[in-house]
């Protein structure tokens, strides 16, 4: 897999990578890139296995950190902030303490310091419907009723009723390969354990709580700003695990807050 991941680069200032949640793509990041495009240059990626990086998803996190390095060189990026969501968060974790001369700072949204059974139960039901869509022509309607239960607020998800059905409906279009695809980066999730690495972690990190979070319960996000020497923590107490789409606005003015005490 020596390809390069999909991804896009724009603005100025210091580099920042965002890195997307397991079943995000480059697109979902938009209303939170426009905006941090007037302050930072901002570098967004698929991982291996998303809609714009094709091919065979690793099976482990440090492939993805590997990725995310070899991107940083291509792009000529020796240093960048790193904002992560979900699954991209605990890439960042990692690429922070493993290549810590890389990172200038990290945002951990919505992340956890290990898989607990629970995690692991909501990754066996995924895989029971996504078998059923890959093997008797499935529902993929019911692949989106499943995450819309688990990562958005009820609140929400009764307010964007309309966007959530037009969402249904275009997730009935997606071919098969990225159903396949979403089976390898469940299992790199699942594989996760973060806690013995957590402690090399030198940047400045701030993790990002979302006190509504069904997939990530806030004890394990708490537990990971603990585990790392100096982070900082914010909460939104309303907020399910899709943060990133929930709350774009808030989260940019937590991240420039953020940012900006750093840079001070």
């Amino acid at each position: 897999m020596s390809s390069i991941l999909g991804h896009d680069l724009a603005g100025h200032g210091e580099p920042l990578l965002i890195l997307n949640g397991g079943m995000m793509s480059i697109a979902a990041w938009e209303p939170i890139a426009a905006p941090l495009r007037k302050r930072y240059q901002v570098l967004r990626c698929d991982f291996r296995g998303q809609l714009f990086s094709p091919g065979e998803p690793h099976r482990d996190m440090a492939g993805n950190v590997r990725d995310l390095m070899a991107l940083l060189d291509h792009s000529g990026i020796d240093r960048v902030h790193v904002l992560g969501a979900s699954f991209g968060a605990e890439a960042g974790l990692l690429l922070a303490a493993t290549a810590p001369e890389r990172v200038r700072s990290l945002t951990a949204v919505t992340a956890t310091d290990y898989v607990t059974d629970a995690m692991r139960a909501a990754g066996d039901l995924l895989r029971e419907v996504i078998a059923g869509i890959l093997t008797e022509g499935g529902d993929k309607g019911r692949f989106h009723d499943l995450l819309v239960q688990g990562v958005f607020s009820t609140d929400w998800a009764a307010a964007h009723a309309r966007e959530l059905a037009a969402r249904r409906r275009q997730i009935a279009q997606i071919p098969d390969p990225w159903f396949e695809s979403l089976l390898g980066v469940i299992e790199c999730f699942e594989a996760l354990d973060l806690r013995l690495h957590l402690a090399s972690i030198r940047c400045p990190t701030l993790v990002v709580v979302a006190g509504d979070d069904q997939v990530m319960p806030v004890e394990r996000s708490r537990a990971l700003a603990a585990a790392i020497a100096g982070a900082k923590i914010v909460e939104h107490a309303q907020s399910g695990h899709a943060l990133v789409a929930e709350q774009p606005r808030w989260l940019v003015a937590r991240c420039l807050e953020f940012l900006e005490r750093r840079e001070a």
